[in-house]
This record gives structure tokens, sequence and C-alpha cells, in this order.
């Protein structure tokens, strides 16, 4: 191959491989209109826009991160049977968002079918769930329940859904909630490199 065509042939394969990285990026996106990225105003806004109640945490050992809880002050998120969402941003990006579920209205029973029926929505929007852990345990007269299940289209991007339920085996009530969780490690790294690459002289 002479060198003009070697040069193109670099080329080509550089885009695709920068192709194929945006579209593995794309197979997961988090929800309510979010993309990897994005800053924390964005979710902000949105908060603003719904009069929903924001805690912000910055984590004095991390100081490239934020952490921003939104929920309302009572009920559901809008147009959802999520309770309240949690970002991760690092150097002002997105790159994990989780979104929990859980309703004092609502038995236990009910949250359980909430979570299966979520399960197979995402199975049907992005592939079969593989599971990651089923147990139950007993101590002090409370039966925990866990499980969780994961999908990774490619390595470093993932979903994670993970349910638990407690049961009081004395009084016998028991409480569930299970969260949803959007991360992108991908473009943590890309980021936390930034972030280094700001830090030295």
């Amino acid at each position: 191959m002479t060198g003009p065509f070697r040069v193109l042939a670099w080329y080509a394969a550089i885009l695709l491989l920068g192709a194929g990285r945006m579209v593995a990026q794309a197979l997961i996106e988090p929800p309510f209109g979010l993309r990897w990225g994005d800053s924390p105003e964005k979710l902000l806004g949105w908060a603003n826009r719904h009069a929903l109640d924001v805690t912000i945490s910055l984590p004095g050992d991390q100081p490239a991160l934020r952490v921003l809880k939104i929920q309302p002050r009572k009920g559901l998120l809008p147009a959802s049977q999520a309770a309240a969402v949690e970002g991760r941003f690092l150097g002002g990006k997105l790159y994990e968002l989780t979104v929990h579920y859980f309703d004092p209205e609502a038995s236990a029973d009910t949250i359980a079918a909430r979570f299966d029926e979520l399960r197979k929505q995402l199975t049907a929007q992005h592939g079969a769930l593989v599971a990651n852990q089923q147990q139950r345990t007993v101590e002090d007269k409370f039966a925990t329940k866990t499980l969780s299940f994961h999908r990774e289209p490619v390595k470093g991007l993932f979903l994670l859904l993970a349910f638990t339920e407690v049961e009081d085996l004395l009084r016998e009530t028991k409480e569930a909630r299970f969260s949803l969780i959007y991360r992108n490690d991908n473009f943590k790294h890309e980021v936390q490199k930034e972030v280094e690459d700001l830090k030295k002289p």
C-alpha cells in the first residue's frame, strides 16, 4: 500500500472507531431527556420547572465531583413512578444517573410488581438482563430479599436494576424499593483524565 493510501486507511479506521464508540454509548442513554456529559444546570432546570426539592453534595475528598438528588416534597416525580433521581457529575459532566423507586402509599407486593414490569421493559428495550444477585437473609427477626440484574452492551457502559425487600417477621410487615442505575465508566475515565490534566502545572 502506497503512502497516500495508507494515510487514508488510517483516517478511515480512526473515523470508524470513533463512530463505533458513539453508537455504543448511545445504546444506553440516561432518562428524563438527559445525555452523557450534560451539566448539572440541565437537571437543575428540570427540577425548577417542576418545583422539586434539590439536595447537592460536594464530597470534600473529591472536589471535582458533584452529586444532585432531586425529589418532590411528597409523591412521585412528574410523569413517572419513580420517587427520586440522583445524578453524579465529574468536572461538571454527567456520567451516572440513578432513578430510585419507592412509594410509602404502595404495598411491598405492588413495588415488586412494578420492579418486574420495569425489568421486562428494559429487557424489551436493551436485550436480556443478566442476573447478578438473588438472595434472602434473616437476621434479628428481619428477612431481607435482594435481587439485581444488569445489562452491559459494551464494556464500561451499563445499567443495573436492584431490588430490596425487608420483612419484619415479628410484626408481619414488609417494605420494598428498587433503583435503576445508568453508568458510563468509559466517559467517566475520559473526564477524569481531563480533570487530572488541568491539575498539571
